[in-house]
């Protein structure tokens, strides 16, 4: 099944929620940086809230960054997504795997940290790009992202975030939901919602279940007061190319490239979002050198 977003409202529009299945877009990433399940779980699940987050935003090149340094092992995490659904993401140390915690889980807090910040950059067409931080305060992720809504944008907020990974290091599932307070929600309603996000089992229980993005959001809100609104994919997708690093090259100006070309012979660059590999014969590089003194 394809990876794919649901954006709702429930109870008369006093509440805005998304969901979120994401298994394609981690494995993909899982694949590409070769992540260890400790690993795996704190980038699939920054990347699943990060392109929740994406897909909030207005505008069709719109785009976020979500950059998450919490001290651990784990290093940092980057996460781009963008209006269309089309999320990239890495760690510093995809090599960090921890037993499980005390509750048999993941050790994601133990992995990312929380001494440090997450901090969000939406460019949003405008001459001055957006930031907010906030600092970390479990490392779970889910709970950072959730204290990043209601500190840095004053929207009250759940997000559930879960990655399940299999014995071979491959991603069982992963998905998501970020649920919101409206202006006009009344206290009952809200006071209702807390209810049942405590009612509820952790999110990795239901996408383990196999559970869709429609069906979290009934199991949250309940079926009768959930009305869909959008439905859209999202996808594991960067941004580089071959001709994108060559223009790199050509910034590094006429004398770094002179020097690459007489003591190498050849360049090597690497994308950290993606892992993809891209490859410049020295006749290649001297036509970026000739566009380097133009």
């Amino acid at each position: 099944m394809n990876d794919y977003l649901i954006k709702a409202l429930a109870y008369d529009g006093q509440i805005r929620a998304y969901a979120i299945s994401s298994t394609e877009m981690v494995s993909e990433a899982q694949r590409r940086h070769d992540t260890w399940p400790t690993a795996s779980a704190a980038l699939g699940r920054a990347m699943t809230a990060s392109t929740m987050m994406g897909m909030m935003l207005k505008g069709e090149n719109n785009s976020i960054t979500v950059k998450i340094e919490g001290g651990g092992p784990i290093g940092v995490i980057i996460v781009d997504s963008n209006t269309k659904g089309e999320t990239r993401g890495y760690v510093t140390n995809p090599h960090t795997h921890f037993e499980l915690n005390s509750k048999g889980k993941l050790d994601v807090a133990r992995a990312v940290g929380k001494d440090g910040f997450l901090s969000v950059l939406k460019d949003i067409g405008m001459r001055e790009k957006f930031t907010g931080q906030v600092p970390m305060v479990s490392g779970e992720l889910g709970e950072d992202f959730t204290y990043y809504f209601a500190s840095s944008e004053q929207v009250p907020s759940a997000v559930g975030v879960g990655v399940l990974v299999n014995p071979d290091n491959s991603i069982k599932a992963s998905g998501g939901f970020i649920v919101q307070v409206m202006p006009n929600a009344s206290d009952a309603i809200v006071d209702l919602l807390e209810e049942r996000i405590n009612a509820i089992p952790p999110i990795s229980r239901l996408i383990e279940k196999g559970m869709t993005p429609e069906e979290i959001l009934f199991e949250l809100l309940g079926e009768d007061q959930v009305q869909i609104l959008e439905k859209s994919p999202v996808r594991f997708q960067c941004t580089c190319s071959h001709e994108r690093f060559g223009q790199a090259i050509v910034s590094l100006g006429e004398q770094e490239i002179t020097d690459i070309i007489e003591e190498d012979g050849q360049a090597e660059t690497n994308c950290q979002f993606c892992n993809a590999t891209y490859i410049f014969t020295k006749e290649e590089l001297q036509t970026l050198l000739d566009q380097a003194r133009a």
